[in-house]
C-alpha cells in the first residue's frame, strides 16, 4: 500500500531501497518558505543498522502489509528465540536482534504479537506492562527519603530496574515495556 512520505509514524514498516524497515522516530518540518518533509529515523528488519532519510510529504512511499499474530514466549536457543501459536501449536524462532533491550521482559508463557511480512517475523509488539518477580532488592538505608528516592532490583529475568525503597525480595512488578520503568506493585 502506497502512503504519502508525510503521514509516515513511528512504529510503522516500509520499504526503503527495496528491504523492510521500521520507523523509529519521525519528525515533520514544514519551513516557511519550501514544501514540507519528514525526517525519518529507520532500523533495517535484516541488518538492525540504523539511519536517518528524509521523505518529501507528497513523495510515495510502500508501506508493508503486515500480519499480526499471537504468539506466546516459550525459550530461548542461541541467538534466536522461540515462540509457539497457542492455536496450532506451530513454533516460530525469531532472531533476538528484533526485541532490542526487551528480552528481559519475557516471562515463560508470556503473550504477545509477532509481525510478519512474506511469513517472515520482522517484529514483535510487546504487552504495554509485564508483571515480575523481585529476586534482589537491597534493604533501603534510614534517611535516604528526598525526593522519591529510587533503588536498583533485579527481577526474575535477570534484569536491573529503578524501584521505590520500599519494594522487597518476592514483591510482584509491574513494569511498563516501552520506557521500563516501575509502574506498581502487583
Amino acid at each position: 500500500m502506497m502512503i504519502k512520505g508525510g503521514n509516515i509514524r513511528k512504529g510503522s514498516y516500509i520499504l526503503f531501497k527495496g528491504t523492510p524497515h521500521t520507523v523509529s522516530k519521525t519528525e515533520f518540518v514544514s519551513p516557511g518558505k519550501g514544501s514540507a518533509f519528514t525526517r525519518a529515523k529507520l532500523k533495517s528488519v535484516k541488518t538492525g543498522a540504523t539511519q536517518e532519510f528524509t521523505f518529501k510529504s507528497t513523495e510515495p512511499i510502500e508501506e508493508l502489509d503486515v500480519q499480526s499474530r499471537e504468539m506466546q514466549y516459550l525459550y530461548m536457543d542461541g541467538d534466536d528465540i522461540v515462540f509457539m501459536d497457542p492455536r496450532s501449536f506451530e513454533q516460530v524462532s525469531v532472531p533476538k536482534m528484533l526485541l532490542e533491550e526487551k528480552v528481559g521482559y519475557l516471562t515463560p508463557e508470556l503473550t504477545m504479537y509477532i509481525l510478519f511480512y512474506n511469513d517472515q517475523a520482522i517484529g514483535v509488539r510487546f504487552p504495554l506492562n509485564v508483571r515480575l518477580k523481585v529476586t534482589y532488592a537491597e534493604e533501603a538505608t534510614a534517611g535516604n527519603r528526598v525526593n522519591a528516592p529510587k533503588k536498583p532490583v533485579t527481577v526474575e529475568t535477570g534484569m536491573s530496574i529503578q524501584a521505590p525503597l520500599f519494594v522487597k525480595v518476592g514483591d510482584v512488578l509491574i513494569i511498563d515495556t516501552e520506557t521500563g520503568e516501575y509502574l506498581s506493585r502487583g
